[in-house]
């Protein structure tokens, strides 16, 4: 197939990608499409256990996986190419968009470098729901020897890590009584364990400019609250979501603030991840900064404050892992959500150098 052919190709299969819609827990057509372009563009694919779509193309001794997510959050963008060359729709950067780039890079590796490692793409199932169904899956089948992640960056972005998660349910049931008499109401004491975990977080931070960014802090949210009464009874529940740097595990998080909370409410917690950060100066990373270069751009090591799934392989897969794809993620779950075209091109060109390096790396040709 031809470059120019190959090009069009990958453009539409973006298009197509982001046409079809994906809400977490849904993704069976979508996956069954790029199952299909994957099976017709030189890999061998197949849907597995977990609804992931897997391609496969190489045979060499080495191992590299790119995993991406093919789920959306909810709410319907209508998918339109305007005449800038901008894709808008949901999807189309968190993130259909970085596992279109890495189906479409692997695409066209030459056959040296299909010769020196195996490559494997994983579109990943729900992903943007708690189960992270797709990587859990992925994690128990695969060794790999490299592992992309497939999430925005921009063309020039590198992404070391992710801050980890927490999810705090918290409740109070309480006898009613009168406002007028003495005592706290359900709602009070909520609103008191709501203050206690914002306290928290404020000393386990520190001065966020000691700390060098927001990566280093504890971010706490309120995600929901509601309060009430039968007449009989009070209740008082609250979701508090909890951002965490790698200094801080979910496991101290649920610790210090089961100290804290214990008398005021009922506390489950839930949804807990480790953060993760993986060096800049690993093979992988050497390959992304000189294919980004040679593409014209300037590298950008970033660290994000939400979470991925880089999060729930890292404690699986101890090897060189970094996250990349094309496009702005704070566009993700937006009604702004979109991507430019050209952007997607450019990343394809750049992962496809990093990859055909990164073989090479892993798999030095033998001594003449």
């Amino acid at each position: 197939m031809t470059g120019e052919a190959l090009s069009q190709q990958t453009l539409e299969l973006l298009v197509r990608a982001v046409e079809i819609p994906s809400v977490s827990g849904q993704e069976a057509q979508v996956a069954d499409y790029l199952r299909g372009w994957m099976n017709a563009n030189g890999f061998q694919a197949h849907i597995d256990a977990a609804g992931n779509a897997v391609g496969e193309r190489g045979h060499g001794p080495k191992t590299v996986l790119l995993l991406g997510h093919i789920d959306t959050v909810a709410g319907q963008i209508p998918v339109r190419l305007d005449e800038a060359g901008v894709l808008h729709g949901r999807g189309s950067v968190d993130a259909k968009g970085s596992f279109c780039t890495f189906v479409a890079a692997v695409a066209g590796l030459d056959d040296a470098t299909l010769a020196r490692a195996r490559f494997v793409c994983i579109g990943a199932t729900e992903e943007e729901a708690p189960s992270s169904k797709g990587a859990h899956h992925a994690a128990r089948h695969y060794r790999p020897d490299a592992v992309l992640i497939g999430e925005p960056s921009g063309w020039e972005g590198i992404t070391l890590g992710y801050k980890g998660r927490l999810v705090l349910h918290a409740g109070v049931i309480k006898d009613n009584f009168h406002t007028a008499g003495e005592g706290t109401s359900a709602g009070d004491d909520l609103a008191e364990a709501w203050f206690r975990v914002r306290t928290w977080a404020q000393e386990r931070s520190g001065p966020v400019s000691e700390k060098g960014s927001m990566f280093g802090a504890v971010q706490a949210t309120v995600q929901s609250i509601q309060s009430g009464s039968d007449g009989l009874t009070q209740t008082a529940r609250g979701v508090f979501g909890l951002r965490l740097p790698p200094e801080v595990s979910p496991e101290l998080a649920r610790r210090e603030l089961s100290e804290r909370l214990g008398d005021l409410a009922q506390l489950d917690f839930r949804g807990a991840e480790v953060a993760v950060r993986h060096p800049r100066d690993s093979s992988l990373a050497r390959a992304l900064r000189l294919a980004i270069r040679e593409e014209g751009g300037t590298p950008v090591f970033k660290l994000k404050t939400g979470t991925s799934d880089m999060n729930v392989v890292a404690p699986h897969w101890p090897v060189p892992t970094l996250a990349y794809g094309p496009g702005d993620s704070r566009l993700d779950h937006t009604p702004e959500e979109r991507l430019s075209l050209s952007e997607y091109q450019r990343a394809v060109r750049v992962l496809r150098g990093a990859l055909t390096r990164l073989a090479s790396a892993l798999t030095p040709a033998p001594a003449s």
